[in-house]
């Protein structure tokens, strides 16, 4: 998978009541979702449809433009409900792939941070239970990072006739980090279709899931 490597910080970098701080390699793009989701008559609505404004104006009939409006509807909703369950970041992954036969063909991958509210309980405790307790997951890892203890499993899904998708299996890698409080954990979750690339795609949320920190980076190199 190539992955171009540069560094971006975003604004929410030096806002202390960000939480959690992480760096993602690059292709991935994110979603702003207090934006996609924000109310119709606020600022952030207005800046939505002027960025959209240009898109519309370059599809040349209306069907197109109508299907274009229903995906990004379908969008909304889907972000709206990542938002429900505690999704604070969301991020679009598009690389390509430099392996084996399919090398040169486009991989897609979703990667988002979700707060989960845990009962009490020393930070390995709850890493560890974190994955006893999920279903169905395989290739379970315990972590020591830099940020604290952790842990990782993986599993694979394939939507039940009945949601009307498409019966492709889904990998979702998933690494839990509890936060010092030892109240609530961080869950960094990383989904895509690529299943045959589980090792590639294990390989960047662990490093993404090593450069997470509860505290800012840049305060503590202001300190230094």
């Amino acid at each position: 998978m190539d992955m171009t490597y540069r560094i971006i910080i975003d604004d929410t970098a030096s806002d202390p009541s960000a939480g959690i701080w992480f760096a993602v390699p690059g292709g991935f793009t994110e979603l702003p979702i207090d934006v996609l989701l924000a109310p119709p008559a606020s600022a952030a609505a207005d800046r939505l449809r002027q960025a959209v404004a240009p898109l519309m104006e370059a599809i040349p009939d209306g069907i197109t433009r109508q299907q274009f409006i229903a995906q990004l509807a379908s969008g909304q909703q889907l972000l709206r409900a990542l938002r429900e369950v505690g999704t604070v970041h969301c991020s679009l992954g598009v690389h390509r792939d430099d392996v084996g036969e399919s090398s040169g063909s486009t991989l897609h991958s979703l990667f988002t941070v979700s707060w989960r509210d845990i009962a009490w309980a020393p930070r390995s405790v709850s890493a560890a239970r974190a994955v006893a307790t999920a279903e169905q997951h395989s290739h379970v890892e315990y972590l020591d990072l830099p940020g604290g203890p952790a842990s990782m499993g993986e599993t694979v899904r394939i939507p039940s006739p009945e949601s009307g998708l498409p019966s492709t299996p889904l990998l979702q890698i998933c690494a839990y980090l509890p936060h010092p409080d030892c109240k609530r954990m961080a869950v960094l979750m990383l989904s895509t279709t690529a299943v045959e690339r589980r090792v590639q795609y294990r390989e960047i949320l662990q490093q993404i899931a090593e450069l997470t920190s509860f505290e800012s980076p840049l305060v503590e190199a202001q300190n230094e």
